[in-house]
């Protein structure tokens, strides 16, 4: 995969701010996907040591069937404090060291967190697609920007989430009678087909399967992988 590692990383919120603001006119919001799919991804990081390192996790799934073909679980010192709207530096250098050592290359990468739904337009998932060059979608679990009215309780129906006039993204119902999912294109996909993907990764569960296994290698910060449990025959 080819990565675009920044020679440097802003250091405070006005520099992050001013750089979001000339990125953002860069991100593209029409489908670049390759068909068919045969590789998505999960993203996801936590934190331990109170904060000073951050642990990234990427998880690889063969689609449609979602099954775990590649892992990797990455350490770095933090460096970036926790500013809202700020997420993607405080994640995005150890995400990137993270991609760096899959061997299994995802044709689109599902983040946790926010697309262009946010103030300016370049969540985690945007800045993480125009460094990768890679179509990404954002989902995240609660709201960060924008407006939207009840989302009706049925399993894959979906409002828009607008913003200034903006439709920045859908609130989907991506199972019955709980709570939705903020989704939100990040790069090189529409709104519609963003959708779509996270649906067809979703199966059970609240979160879509690739959010889930990166969710669960990013917070237990382990070892212990989901390939493991697919080699073991036994899946959670």
């Amino acid at each position: 995969m080819q990565i675009q590692f920044p020679e440097s990383w802003p250091t405070t919120p006005a520099e992050a701010i001013a750089l979001q603001q000339t990125l953002a006119p860069q991100i593209v919001l029409e489908d670049r996907i390759p068909n068919p799919i045969r590789y998505v991804a999960g993203v996801d990081a936590g934190f331990e040591d109170e904060g000073e390192t951050t642990r990234a996790a990427v998880v690889v799934l063969s689609f449609p069937d979602l099954t775990p073909v590649d892992e990797v679980l990455v350490r770095q010192p933090t460096v970036f404090p926790y500013v809202p709207g700020l997420l993607s530096f405080r994640e995005v250098p150890a995400v990137l060291a993270a991609l760096a050592q899959l061997k299994t290359e995802p044709d689109v990468i599902l983040c946790d967190g926010q697309g262009i739904a946010h103030p300016r337009r370049l969540g985690i998932a945007s800045h993480l697609g125009l460094l990768c060059d890679r179509p990404t979608v954002g989902v995240a679990k609660s709201r960060l920007v924008g407006t939207h009215i009840e989302v009706p309780p049925d399993k894959g129906t979906w409002v828009p989430l607008t913003d200034r006039g903006d439709r920045i993204g859908a609130v989907l119902r991506n199972r019955a009678n709980t709570k939705p999912l903020y989704i939100s294109p990040g790069h090189y996909t529409t709104l519609e087909t963003a959708i779509d993907l996270v649906l067809r990764c979703s199966t059970k569960y609240r979160l879509p399967e690739t959010t889930r296994y990166a969710d669960r290698l990013a917070s237990s910060g382990t070892a212990r992988s989901a390939l493991e449990e697919v080699q073991q025959g036994r899946l959670f």
